[in-house]
């Protein structure tokens, strides 16, 4: 039986990659921050399903964690590694504290870092396990290929975890080990309700408040668009399983608009997103 890390499953994409993949036939290793939390997903996903207890900016839970992976697999190498622990700080970068930003890079950023690190050796780099080299996929987003206004600290943690996945990739050839980046657009998944219920009245002196709240009343439809967390799961199973599966793997609901706003002049889609926003100086 397969064996694969996934971080972050307590909800959302995690929850439903781990579902996934436990539906067909692989073992999982689940990170969740909560006891309950790891309760209620064994109760859910039966035998095949093993919580791990950390936080992704929690170094040394991590490293008992890969500890605890690598005994129960008994000489045995891991399949993959599922990076998908991540949040969102909504918020103009002049108003944000550096705090924020720090929050921001330990969670989506320095959190797969340790984590690869940790298991790195069960994927591959120890060559005394049993087994063909796993393989590791980053949760990244569309918002790693374009800059959005007020989630600019979340664009700039994908941006970083795009440049870091190639780089990791090319380095982990000497092992084997693949390195897939996924990046969804829009998805259904509490992430966006949490950034929905940040307090932004810190916020409220701030001449891009306006704007933020114009972002709060988009959030309801951006959610009845957005692609279920299923769909970013058989993309992961598909990282995980084929032979030559994507360097990036983009999944949007509307590749076409997607397509269109990586084309268009940069300044022209400012104009476009600043109208939207109501982002323009007062004449």
């Amino acid at each position: 039986m397969k064996s694969v890390v996934v971080t972050g499953v307590s909800t959302g994409i995690g929850r439903a990659i781990a579902k996934l993949l436990l539906d067909k036939g692989f073992r999982v290793f689940g990170s969740v921050r909560k006891q309950s939390d790891a309760d209620r997903l064994i109760q859910d996903f039966g035998a095949n399903f093993t919580p791990l207890l950390f936080d992704v900016t929690d170094e040394a839970a991590i490293r008992v964690a890969a500890d605890e992976v690598r005994a129960a697999l008994g000489g045995e190498r891991l399949a993959g590694l599922v990076n998908n622990a991540g949040i969102a700080v909504s918020g103009a970068v002049v108003d944000l504290s550096a705090d924020d930003f720090r929050r921001q890079f330990e969670v989506n950023v320095i959190g797969p870092i340790v984590a690869t690190q940790a298991f790195a050796p069960l994927l591959g780099t120890d060559p005394s396990l049993r087994g063909p080299a796993g393989r590791i996929v980053m949760m990244s987003s569309i918002a790693g290929r374009f800059g959005n206004p007020l989630m600019a600290a979340y664009s700039a943690s994908k941006h970083a975890l795009n440049g870091l996945s190639d780089g990791l990739r090319r380095e982990m050839m000497l092992f084997g080990i693949d390195v897939v980046i996924i990046a969804p657009g829009a998805v259904k998944t509490p992430i966006w309700a949490k950034a929905g219920q940040e307090d932004i009245s810190r916020f409220a002196a701030s001449p891009f408040y306006p704007a933020l709240q114009k972002i709060r009343a988009m959030l309801p439809q951006m959610d009845e668009s957005s692609l279920p967390p299923e769909t970013i799961a058989q993309h992961v199973h598909d990282a995980l399983t084929s032979p030559k599966p994507k360097v990036h793997d983009v999944i949007t609901p509307g590749p076409l608009r997607f397509w269109l706003s990586t084309r268009l002049p940069p300044r022209l889609v400012d104009k476009i997103v600043a109208r939207r926003l109501g982002l323009q100086p007062a004449k």
